[in-house]
């Protein structure tokens, strides 16, 4: 059985209208394109990726900082309660083959530098301007590059 690469998209808890469409777009091109999406699992960001994936019938994972599974936005299929706080950060970043980082505040910026120190790929729209993040404008341009560094 051939399973589908996993991606994790990072960015903020709150976040405007324009981020959240994007992280709902991307979410869905994802799911679109097979792959797994992992998130925080929490509400903004995470919300509207994890929504946009189930609305292309894509499978939707959840670290969750917490103890509690039901702590996870609706959208989530398999919420993974770690007790780990900001810690399940590491975690996520480690499931994935690449990261997509939308928008973004120091917790962001975290999932950012660990991913990077794991020698993940990781693609920015409207993030951080990190050395190492290559910087995409669009949600398309975003999909289009993780499905290709997740074919690798």
């Amino acid at each position: 059985m051939k399973r589908a690469p996993i991606v994790a998209i990072v960015g903020p808890a709150e976040a405007d209208a324009p981020t959240l469409h994007a992280a709902e777009d991307v979410g869905a091109g994802l799911a679109i394109a097979g792959l797994t999406l992992v998130t925080g699992g929490l509400g903004g960001v995470m919300e509207a990726a994890s929504r946009g994936a189930r609305s292309k019938l894509g499978s939707t994972i959840g670290i969750l900082p917490g103890e509690d599974p039901d702590e996870a936005n609706g959208w989530v299929e398999l919420p993974i309660a770690t007790g780990l706080g900001e810690g399940r950060n590491a975690l996520l970043v480690r499931l994935a083959s690449a990261v997509l980082a939308i928008g973004g505040g120091y917790g962001t910026l975290s999932e950012i530098a660990l991913a990077l120190k794991a020698g993940k790929p990781v693609v920015g729209l409207g993030t951080w301007d990190v050395h190492g993040v290559e910087q995409v404008s669009t949600a398309e341009a975003a999909v289009e590059r993780i499905v290709a560094l997740s074919s690798h």
